[in-house]
C-alpha cells in the first residue's frame, strides 16, 4: 500500500492558524494532515492545494502567493522528509531515497483574474493542478454551488446545468495543456464539466468527488460524467467529506463511515472501470470524518477497500497507481 492523495487544504488551514497567531508545523500539527500522520498512513505523494476563498481575501492573487510562501517555508523546514515534485522521475526519485513527496495545487482558477500570464507564473512556481472553480463564478467558468447566492441544503442538490465554461476558461484550459498542468473540474458546474470534457485533448481529473448516482451531492460526478471522465484517461479522487458520501439531512448529524467511501468506489469502478479511480480526501478542508479521521487512518480504508471486493492490487492501483499513470501521461 502506498498513499498518492489528490486534494487536501492543509497549507490554507496552517496559514489561517498562523495569522491567527498560532505557532504552526507540518510536522506534527493536529490538522488532518501532518507528516507523522502521513508516515503512518504509508504515503507516497501529497498534492497540497493553495485554497483561496475569494470573497474572503482582498486579492486573490496576493494571498495565493502568500500561500505559495508558506508551502515553500513547510517545504524547507521538513526537506528530510518530504519534498517537492513536478514529474513522476522526480516522485519516484523521493522514493528510492525513502522520502515523501509534495505536488502544488491551487483550488481556484480565479486567482488569475483572467490572466494567462498569472497561469504561467503558477506553473514556474511548481503549479501542477488547478481547479477551475471553487464554489463562486470567475474568469473561466460557473461552479454547481454558488455561495454568492446563499445556496439552503436543498440547492446542493440541483445541479447548474446551463452556466459553463467562458472562452477565457477555453484558453485556460488549452495553455495548461501545452504546459503540462492538470485541469480539476471538482467543483465546476454540470454544464462546465460538458464542455471540458468535449474540449480537452488530455486527460482531466475531479480531483476530489464522488459518485452523485450514491449521494445526490452535486459536487458529485454522474454516471455519465464517470464514463466521460474514464473515456478521456481521468480520474476521480474519492471524497471523505460525509456530506458527499451519504445525502445530508437537516440538523441531523452526518459522522461519515468507511463503508460509505467503499460504496462510492465499487460504484464508479463499476461505471468508468478500475482506472479511473483515486483518492482526493479533502482532508483540512472538511470536518473531521468519523472513521478516517486523517492521514494515519489510511491503512483502514485499504482494508475496507479489499474486504468490499477489489484485490489487493486492485486497492493499490486505487491508493495510487492509477493517478500516477495520469501523472505520468499528463506531466511526464
Amino acid at each position: 500500500m502506498k498513499t498518492v492523495d489528490m486534494h487536501c487544504d492543509t497549507v490554507s488551514e496552517l496559514w489561517k492558524r498562523e495569522q491567527a497567531g498560532e505557532k504552526i508545523s507540518l510536522l506534527d500539527c493536529d490538522c488532518h494532515i501532518n507528516l507523522r500522520k502521513m508516515k503512518q498512513g504509508d504515503y507516497l505523494l501529497q498534492n497540497f492545494a493553495l485554497f483561496v476563498n475569494m470573497e474572503a481575501c482582498a486579492d486573490p492573487w496576493e494571498h495565493v502567493q502568500e500561500l505559495f510562501a508558506l508551502y515553500e517555508r513547510l517545504m524547507k523546514e521538513n526537506a528530510g522528509l518530504i519534498v517537492p515534485v513536478t514529474c513522476t522521475e522526480e516522485i519516484e526519485r523521493n522514493r528510492l531515497s525513502g522520502k515523501m513527496s509534495a505536488l502544488l495545487t491551487v483550488e481556484e482558477g480565479g486567482v488569475c483574474k483572467g490572466s494567462l500570464e498569472k497561469l504561467d507564473i503558477l506553473y514556474s512556481q511548481g503549479v501542477r493542478m488547478l481547479t477551475l472553480t471553487w464554489n463562486y463564478q470567475n474568469e473561466l467558468g460557473s461552479p454547481n454551488i454558488d455561495r454568492k447566492k446563499k445556496p439552503t441544503l436543498q440547492d446542493t442538490f440541483v445541479p447548474n446545468v446551463s452556466d459553463g465554461m467562458t472562452e477565457m476558461g477555453f484558453a485556460f484550459v488549452e495553455r495548461m495543456e501545452e504546459l503540462g498542468m492538470i485541469v480539476d473540474v471538482s467543483h465546476l458546474s454540470d454544464a462546465g464539466f460538458w464542455d471540458v470534457a468535449r474540449r480537452a485533448k488530455r486527460p482531466f481529473v475531479a480531483s476530489h468527488s464522488n459518485a452523485r448516482q450514491i449521494c445526490p451531492c452535486v459536487r458529485n460526478l454522474t454516471d455519465e460524467m464517470i464514463r466521460a471522465l474514464a473515456e478521456k484517461g481521468g480520474v476521480t479522487g474519492l471524497n471523505f467529506c460525509a456530506d458527499f458520501l451519504t445525502k445530508a439531512q437537516e440538523n441531523t448529524p452526518n459522522p461519515g463511515t468507511v463503508e460509505a467511501v467503499v460504496r462510492h468506489a465499487k460504484h464508479i469502478v463499476k461505471v468508468g472501470g478500475m482506472e479511473c479511480l483515486g483518492l482526493g480526501s479533502d482532508f483540512d478542508g472538511i470536518d473531521t470524518h468519523a472513521e478516517l479521521p486523517g492521514a494515519d487512518a489510511m491503512e483502514r480504508l485499504w482494508h475496507a477497500l479489499v474486504k468490499g471486493g477489489f484485490t489487493q492490487d486492485q486497492a493499490d492501483a486505487v491508493f495510487g497507481g492509477n493517478v500516477l499513470r495520469l501523472y505520468r501521461e499528463v506531466l511526464g
